[in-house]
């Protein structure tokens, strides 16, 4: 998992590829996460954070680069 300031550093086509990444990674925990085999729940909320993360950061820079 990644903090901000180091998806900050990402230029568009590496944050895309992360927000890929996390979104098929949270959806392979939560079909775990059904068939309860899931080792660590906290993983989804992490996973959740991180997506909310990236999307948050892309829309600063959508909202910073129309200015």
């Amino acid at each position: 998992m990644s903090h901000a300031s180091e998806f900050r550093e990402m230029n568009e086509e590496q944050l895309e590829f992360a927000l890929k990444e996390s979104q098929q990674e949270l959806f392979r925990l939560r079909f775990q996460a059904s068939t309860e085999k899931l080792d660590a729940p906290s993983n989804l909320r992490k996973l959740r954070r991180e997506i909310a993360r990236i999307k948050t950061i892309q829309r600063e820079r959508e909202d910073y680069g129309e200015e």
